[in-house]
């Protein structure tokens, strides 16, 4: 009686924190449910038993930041039947694009007391500049239910169910009165996609935008209201220029207040 081969799960960082790694470790109870289902092939934080590809399903933490993960995202890809990108670095540069707008050398001069033996990229750019992503999940770090589902759409063979609306929504179910209403902060939530369960604003403070843009975001009239409340280009600038950075919406906003 020959079984059945179980699909191959593999799980690789780049340039990050290892924020979204954690948090499939910390799914615990719900990713066993899930375990009979795959083998997890590749995952160094998690085991040392490594299981040669090619992979049916390869999740992908961090951005493209040194020379080497030039070509080794290219390999990953190719022994990936999917890819799919978990969180902010990974579908957008992260925190680490902000070296975009500055210069890389001269940050690495003042930090490090032997420059020359630092080897990074100019920019820190999302997976999807280098190879064909299947799907990116979004967040820093991102979702919990999100990835269990993102993880067991990919083994059914059907597209991701994930929030597409804006935090805005997530704030309005749960009854919390509108920050740039009634408290006044510089709120992203307008422009954020939804998946956090409107966390900040729950607790009296501005979305920072942690998902990244949402779907047909509108920055533009985001900050034209701000700029009639009297924020500067320079706070307007910083507020675009945070964990999704590198996001082209958010890029493309924070460039017009140079």
């Amino acid at each position: 009686m020959t079984t059945l081969r179980k699909p191959k799960l593999a799980v690789w960082k780049f340039a990050s924190c290892d924020g979204c790694q954690l948090t499939l470790l910390n799914c615990q109870e719900e990713f066993l449910q899930l375990a009979d289902r795959f083998e997890i092939a590749y995952f160094l934080s998690e085991k040392r038993k490594i299981i040669n590809g090619p992979y049916d399903l390869s999740l992908v933490e961090g951005s493209i930041s040194i020379p080497r993960d030039t070509e080794l995202i290219k390999e990953v890809r190719r022994m990936s039947k999917k890819l799919i990108t978990i969180g902010a670095c990974a579908s957008a540069g992260g925190i680490q694009a902000l070296r975009n707008y500055a210069s890389a050398p001269e940050y690495a001069a003042i930090v490090y007391p032997h420059p020359e033996f630092i080897q990074s990229l100019a920019k820190s750019r999302a997976i999807s500049a280098y190879v064909p992503v299947d799907f990116e999940l979004h967040g820093c770090p991102v979702d919990k239910k999100q990835l269990l589902e993102v993880i067991s759409a990919f083994l059914e063979g059907r597209r991701p169910v994930v929030p597409t609306t804006s935090v805005c929504m997530e704030c309005k179910r749960k009854g919390i009165a509108c920050g740039l209403v009634v408290f006044g902060p510089p709120c992203m939530g307008p422009v954020t996609q939804g998946g956090c369960d409107a966390l900040c604003p729950t607790y009296h403070r501005g979305c920072f935008g942690c998902y990244g843009p949402k779907e047909t975001p509108n920055p533009e009239a985001l900050t034209a209201d701000w700029q009639q409340r009297g924020m500067k280009p320079d706070e307007l600038k910083r507020l675009f220029r945070h964990i999704n950075a590198g996001a082209e919406a958010f890029e493309k906003e924070s460039q017009r207040h140079e």
